[in-house]
């Protein structure tokens, strides 16, 4: 199912004997365009900590509600490794975090999820063999500061430039919230186009991004954009607008 990160944000997530806070944001690597952890703001439980929370332990559905479950409890959040959100979160802090919750690291793999495209969980393995595959895993060749994490709320409000202008910026993400891979960014095309639109620029139409100028690239054109399905926030992404959505840019599916 797709869905909208701003309908997560400030949802309840809850543990699984209370809640833990609301989440505030997400953060998505570059690279495989999938959402890796939300930002969760605990309030007054945590003394104002912020904690970061993997779709690893959120349980599916997650559907409409605003409220997410997560398969972890109070003290294992409470005891998790601290993290500054205000700063870039690097490979050296995601491998303390994913080994103190003994999650898989989810780079270095063909699949979305290393060698899964969900966040599945797989079995344990004895801890003879769970010992060597980590020592495995450390010796890979990934720098520690190797940093490949955006902030959501910081990539809000990006520039968006076609081949001929600017086209408005990003509003928002719709991401499959079973695999987290986040499909499509949400671009307001009101910046230059009074009384225009909001419409979806998948994330495979996008050519680069310049992160110091805060600017998204894309071979589209304003006049394919202007013709292109309207996204309505109040009406679900589903196949069938998906499949109008591709028609209008000429573009194959990447569900084909």
């Amino acid at each position: 199912m797709l869905n909208s990160l701003s309908h997560l944000t400030s949802s309840t997530l809850s543990a699984t004997d209370g809640p833990i806070g609301h989440i505030r944001q997400a953060y998505f690597d570059d690279e495989g365009w999938a959402i890796r952890y939300l930002v969760v703001d605990t309030g007054t439980w945590l003394a104002g900590r912020e904690v970061l929370i993997s779709p690893y332990a959120v349980k599916q559905p997650v559907g409409s509600v605003k409220n997410v479950d997560v398969a972890l409890t109070r003290q294992q959040v409470t005891d998790s490794p601290v993290t500054d959100t205000h700063q870039p979160v690097s490979r050296r802090h995601e491998r303390e975090y994913l080994s103190y919750y003994a999650y898989p690291e989810y780079w270095g793999g063909a699949d979305l999820w290393a060698m899964s495209a969900m966040p599945m969980l797989p079995p344990p393995l004895p801890s003879s063999i769970e010992s060597e595959a980590v020592l495995a895993e450390r010796e890979k060749d990934v720098l520690p500061e190797d940093v490949h994490l955006r902030s959501s709320a910081a990539v809000t409000g990006y520039d968006i430039q076609a081949s001929d202008d600017s086209i408005g910026h990003v509003k928002d993400f719709i991401f499959d919230d079973e695999s987290w891979a986040i499909r499509y960014l949400v671009v307001d095309t009101r910046n230059w186009w009074p009384g225009g639109k909001k419409v979806l620029l998948a994330t495979k139409w996008i050519a680069s991004i310049d992160w110091a100028d805060k600017t998204v690239y894309t071979t589209l054109t304003r006049d394919q954009v202007k013709n292109s399905p309207e996204y309505d926030e109040a009406s679900a992404v589903d196949r069938g607008y998906e499949k109008r959505l591709h028609d209008a840019y000429g573009r194959e599916g990447y569900w084909d």
